[in-house]
């Protein structure tokens, strides 16, 4: 099997840098600019995520990953003594090496339980509720992901009633969105509307899964936060020197609105390949597919030889369940070859 087929599915991750980042990124690189953020590209693509997000006051700083996004998002909200609700399969708990918490200096992650990888106002309130006294970390967070590990999305209505939820219970709100895009064109809303208009403070946006090279952005709707910030990235090592090589992408998909053709058709592509897995009799389709993954629950059979024939994809959801990532690389290509697989293994 071709590498590109065998890693089709492997993850978002795994695709290049979409032409419009490229094409932006070969135009950087060939000018010579100011340093560490002083340049034109990093200009423009602080000022194109204003006017994305419909917010003039909008405070942009750019790191390498979203792990550093994420903990230093949060670290700008909590002390080492405070507490981040989160649900447990968000990436602030199961994939990011404890950053968060070192990054916060000791806060804690309180793990929460919810249907489809999504929080609801009822869970949060109750793990508020749990414990009050001085013996314990004080909540201060609460970390919503958009679109979530499970492939699912909050609705407007949905993050409106968790930020309600936390800004009653004393809580900020940070938002994951390193798969935000996608949500966006599920749900056809305005960035600004499943953002600062539903009560986000401060979020992680990433476009390096929709297209980018590297980088993520953290975003702080309320400037309050932002306070010293930039000290915060120098010290964590996340200060870029040759920062136009980071940003030149963001404004190639940020122009003319190429970051929603991208999405949309990683989106179909998802779609489609749900459909044609539901199809097959034996798979059991996993979860909602609201964005640009697909969890299947294949038989053993299917799982193992899949394996053998050099497919690669994640097992997210337990042993033997199939996380699909599509991408704006995802080919016909590609979903025709793995269904032809898949089919061949059941008819065995």
């Amino acid at each position: 099997m071709e590498a590109d087929h065998a890693y089709a599915f492997a993850s978002d991750n795994t695709s290049g840098i979409a032409p419009p980042a490229w094409a932006a990124l070969q135009e950087a690189n060939a000018s010579t600019v100011g340093s560490y953020g002083d340049d034109p590209y990093t200009e423009e693509a602080c000022q194109r995520l204003r006017e994305f997000f419909e917010h003039d006051a909008l405070q942009v700083f750019f790191v390498f990953n979203g792990t550093a996004a994420n903990a230093l998002a949060l670290s700008a909200i909590c002390q080492g003594y405070h507490a981040i609700i989160a649900h447990e399969k968000a990436h602030i708990m199961t994939d990011e090496c404890g950053a968060p918490e070192h990054f916060t200096g000791g806060a804690k992650i309180l793990p929460c339980p919810g249907e489809h990888a999504k929080l609801t106002p009822a869970v949060v309130e109750n793990a508020v509720a749990k414990r009050r006294d001085l013996h314990f970390p004080k909540p201060r967070a609460l970390s919503l992901t958009q679109a979530t590990e499970f492939g699912t999305t909050y609705e407007k209505g949905e993050m409106e009633a968790l930020s309600q939820c936390a800004q009653s219970l004393g809580l900020r709100v940070h938002l994951d969105g390193a798969r935000f895009t996608h949500a966006l064109v599920h749900h056809d809303l305005s960035p600004a509307d499943l953002s600062w208009r539903v009560g986000v403070d401060v979020m992680s946006l990433g476009l390096t899964k929709l297209g980018a090279g590297v980088g993520e952005a953290v975003l702080f709707f309320d400037a309050d936060l932002a306070q010293e910030f930039d000290y915060r990235c120098k010290q964590a090592g996340q200060l870029a020197s040759k920062m136009r090589i980071l940003t030149a992408t963001w404004c190639g998909l940020l122009r003319d609105d190429a970051w929603r053709a991208l999405a949309t058709e990683a989106n179909a592509k998802a779609t489609q390949l749900r459909q044609r897995l539901g199809e097959i009799p034996g798979i059991e389709l996993l979860f909602p597919t609201e964005a640009n993954a697909v969890f299947a629950r294949f038989p053993a059979i299917v799982h193992e030889g899949l394996q053998a024939k050099g497919w690669h994809y994640y097992e997210l959801a337990g042993v033997g369940d199939a996380r699909l990532m599509c991408s704006w690389a995802t080919t016909q290509d590609h979903i025709d070859a793995f269904i032809s697989d898949v089919n061949a293994l059941i008819d065995r």
